[in-house]
């Protein structure tokens, strides 16, 4: 039987609940996926592994060392897609130098306003880490939301693409992954979660976040049985994007 990272939070109780409810049935798996790795940027990871506690004092959104291990899963699934010939999609965040665009967001963190203030370094905090960076025929999509689906143009990639599923991992877990999942399962793709590959500040979000969307919306999955899973999809199957250099990667702005 497969053990799950929320397992040691659920109650008996939580377990006769959901086997009475029916919940957490295993999905039929896409035949067409894509790869959406959400915002893995510096500002969540940040510029090295270290304690959360530590690296929060600079980066105020990091994940700590945990994220660390969680890219080196998520190497492998890229490199695996990649190896496929299956879409790799990434989110990150984009916003106005003077922050005016953070909107609601400035209304749940004090610390907000220190993406105007913090002196700059060599690293912008919405770039994609470098070990797992985007590839000339990779895709990156810009939002300003939880969702990578909310005010971009994610949807209409996946259906130029012919998707009819994705596999999400990054963070937090239980904010922009969740809220993509969430999005992408009311679309009607069919969704799965690598469990590894997805991380989160807080230990017990990211493990009831999981243990609710593997209820409800998405089938959870160790990176092992996803990199199996990526291995049934015949290669070639998609029209990619034709560029040359890290450079070109097609870009999608939110909507202001």
């Amino acid at each position: 039987m497969t053990e799950y990272v929320w397992d040691k939070f659920l109650t008996e109780r939580d377990r006769a609940v959901f086997a009475a409810g029916g919940f957490g049935a295993t999905a039929d798996r896409g035949k067409r996926p894509a790869l959406l790795v959400i915002d893995v940027s510096w500002a969540f990871c940040g510029d090295k592994p270290e304690p959360i506690l530590d690296s929060i004092k600079r980066w105020r959104s990091s994940c700590g060392a945990e994220s660390w291990v969680a890219v080196d899963h998520i190497k492998a699934l890229i490199d695996r897609a990649h190896g496929r010939g299956l879409p790799v999609i990434y989110t990150t965040g984009e916003y106005r130098d003077d922050n005016w665009d953070a909107g609601s967001w400035r209304w749940k963190n004090r610390r907000r306003d220190e993406d105007v203030d913090r002196p700059k370094t060599a690293l912008d905090g919405n770039a994609i880490v470098t070990p797992i960076a985007p590839g000339p025929r990779d895709i990156v999509v810009y939002k300003q939301k939880p969702s990578g689906f909310f005010g971009t143009n994610l949807a209409s990639y996946l259906t130029l693409l012919g998707c009819d599923s994705v596999v999400i991992v990054g963070t937090t877990t239980s904010g922009c992954v969740r809220a993509t999942a969430v999005d992408a399962f009311s679309l009607n793709y069919r969704v799965v979660l690598a469990e590894e590959g997805c991380f989160d500040r807080s230990e017990a979000s990211h493990a009831i976040s999981l243990c609710d969307m593997h209820a409800k919306y998405a089938d959870v999955m160790k990176v092992a049985e996803v990199l199996a899973y990526f291995d049934t999809i015949p290669s070639g199957e998609f029209d990619l994007p034709k560029g040359s250099g890290a450079s070109e990667a097609t870009r999608s702005v939110a909507a202001e």
